[in-house]
């Protein structure tokens, strides 16, 4: 376990501020450097247009290696303007919500669509969520 700064407060858009040094921190623990990463968050904030895409959490990360590893951003919310493409899984009526930086989004959805499990979080996000709560009340 790694115990890591207090994060700075939350301030909406700017998520990746609070966020992304502690994933940077822990990157380094990874014997092989990975060739996807999940996340629980948007990878973009906005589908793009005339102003472009506004990068959420998962693109500052795609930025911060380099571009060299694919993100996934999963979500339970919706953010209209980010352009996710919307699965269900197992039994659930409400959708997750998936973007994607370095991997086509459509792929990336059917990757999520295909995880272990059969609750409307695959078990993975389920156990490392669990596992993160934990370790705040230690």
């Amino acid at each position: 376990m790694r115990v890591l700064p207090h994060p700075a407060p939350y301030v909406p858009g700017q998520f990746y501020k609070r966020e992304l040094p502690g994933i940077l921190s822990v990157l380094p623990l990874v014997r092989a450097e990975p060739q996807v990463l999940l996340i629980d968050g948007y990878v973009w904030l906005s589908a793009g247009g005339a102003g472009g895409q506004k990068p959420g959490l998962g693109a500052h990360l795609f930025q911060a290696l380099g571009e060299r590893v694919a993100i996934i951003g999963l979500a339970k919310t919706n953010f209209k303007a980010s352009g996710a493409i919307e699965i269900l899984r197992g039994r659930s009526k409400r959708p997750l919500y998936v973007t994607a930086a370095g991997m086509d989004a459509q792929l990336a959805a059917g990757h999520v669509k295909s995880m272990e499990g059969s609750y409307r979080l695959p078990t993975l996000v389920r156990t490392a969520d669990r596992l993160a709560r934990e370790a705040l009340n230690t």
